[in-house]
């Protein structure tokens, strides 16, 4: 038996928990990922980077990676709705969803962790868990044997079906599967002009877009007569070109899959992202229809939230209880998560004349742009805001109501001496930022925080709406506006 110590355990290898290892080692924590496959899979599940997404790669500098990649997309969708979301009105540097495929996410997330030295390991399956006042030990299997881990804090990102989750015994309610669609990435020998195609009838839903490699599409089929074939059923290309056909009129001539899958609209969500010293994040919390591109977005949005305040405990700059703040912050953004994929999967799978109305009634009220802005908000995660403070505000500052909690969009800020720099910029070592105005009166951090802020005296280059007159802004690792002074 091999056996390592370490102070946070990752167990899956995914983006999300590559994510959140690497925002634990930017600031020096010891962390160790532990994955059950032995390579990276090569099919891709989810396609798109949202814009809050990209905001937090940039965050962290690392967004130029998936940019010089991926290509932006203006619009995203709602159910498949014919009326797009319109990304391109959203007030950010990034307003598109970027197309890349989650094998390349991963890639260049692997990229980024094993850059800031966290310690990969494939081939390890997770069979047993224990946690004391003290830590975690992790047990389980491995190619040439058994190994045994011991951890400060464990993080579970290993999936919809989660080994940490129901070793720790966290409840996962919610529903089973009552549809099922298909998918394929295959080559078509005709394939229909523009990016993407989507197509809604009595006869199914189909959605196509390429793949980005000049030779194969993704295409996801909704087919009525198909939608209680079980999930253990392989789909062929057969069954995947019969069903193209029936919604939209041709099969576009496809042939040569790369790959098939079958999936459903399982929808279930923790009862907690937390119990003692063990964590949940992305699927292992919250798994949905895979409606509008969220699912990948959010987890890596939880690994972000969590890492900083892991990250802090661990090196003695944050008590304890900031750990609490990740359910209470996060839990509410799953629910509204599960609510928005559960309203979309009505949408997208009722094809009798009540769901073909109500359809209708939908994609006419998303060509009002204030409609379509609120849902374009909701994909994006550009709604998310936090109620209450992480920590006790520091001495002269405090929280606004309605303000503090809201993400800042990345901007210029003016120095002294005319310098400019980005507001993103001076995040990228994951500390808080201390933003003082020129020529006001500035506060003073206590000793506790000195360690974990980066100070900066600068003007931002526009208005914040409700803020108002500020001479101080403290901004959160992960670019919420944590408190003020006026």
């Amino acid at each position: 038996m091999t056996r390592e110590q370490v102070e946070v355990a990752v167990v899956g290898g995914g983006p999300v928990g590559l994510m959140l290892a690497s925002e634990l080692a930017l600031v020096g924590v010891k962390v160790a990922v532990f994955e059950r496959r032995k390579e990276r899979i090569a099919q891709s599940r989810a396609l798109s980077v949202h814009p809050r997404t990209l905001e937090i790669l940039a965050l962290r500098g690392l967004a130029e990676r998936f940019l010089a990649r991926g290509t932006p997309l203006p619009t995203g969708h709602y159910a498949g709705l014919d009326t797009r979301l319109d990304f391109s009105v959203l007030d950010t540097t990034f307003p598109y969803s970027l197309f890349i495929p989650q094998a390349l996410t991963e890639a260049l997330l692997e990229e980024r962790a094993r850059e800031v030295g966290v310690a990969l390991h494939r081939g390890y399956r997770v069979g047993g868990l224990w946690q004391d006042a003290e830590g975690v030990r992790l047990e389980g299997e491995r190619e040439d044997g058994t190994f045994q881990v011991r951890a400060r804090y464990v993080v579970g990102a290993d999936g919809a079906r989660s080994a940490v989750r129901t070793l720790t015994g966290i409840p996962f309610p919610g529903t089973d599967v009552t549809s099922t669609q298909m998918l394929g990435d295959v080559v078509l020998a005709q394939p229909p002009p523009g990016p993407v195609m989507s197509r809604t009838s009595p006869n199914g839903g189909a959605m196509l877009v390429p793949l980005g490699d000049g030779v194969h599409h993704r295409i996801v089929v909704v087919s009525p007569g198909r939608q209680h074939v079980p999930l253990s059923e392989p789909v062929t290309l057969e069954e995947l070109a019969g069903a193209t056909r029936e919604v939209v009129g041709t099969d576009f001539g496809m042939h040569s899959p790369m790959w098939l899958s079958r999936f459903g609209n399982e929808t279930r969500h923790a009862s907690s992202y937390r119990e003692g010293r063990v964590f949940l994040v992305g699927d292992a919390a919250h798994i949905h229809m895979p409606a509008g591109g969220q699912g990948l977005n959010v987890g890596l949005q939880d690994a972000m939230n969590l890492g900083w305040k892991l990250a802090g405990v661990l090196r003695g700059l944050a008590p304890v209880s900031l750990l609490d703040s990740y359910h209470h912050e996060r839990h509410p953004v799953g629910a509204r998560l599960i609510q928005n994929t559960l309203s979309q999967t009505a949408l997208m799978t009722q094809f009798n004349p009540a769901g073909m109305a109500l359809r209708d009634t939908f994609s006419a009220l998303l060509t009002w742009p204030p409609v379509n802005r609120v849902l374009a908000e909701q994909i994006s995660a550009f709604d998310v805001a936090y109620p209450s403070p992480p920590l006790p505000a520091p001495e002269g500052l405090k929280v606004e109501p309605g303000v503090c909690g809201t993400r800042l969009a990345d901007q210029p800020l003016c120095g002294e001496a005319g310098t400019s720099r980005s507001l993103y910029s001076l995040l990228h070592e994951g500390k808080w930022l201390l933003l003082r105005r020129p020529a006001s009166s500035h506060v003073e951090l206590p000793t506790s925080w000195r360690g974990w802020t980066t100070p900066l005296t600068a003007e931002l280059s526009r208005e914040v709406p409700g803020l108002g007159a500020w001479s101080s802004l403290l901004v959160r690792p992960d670019g919420h506006l944590g408190y003020v002074s006026h």
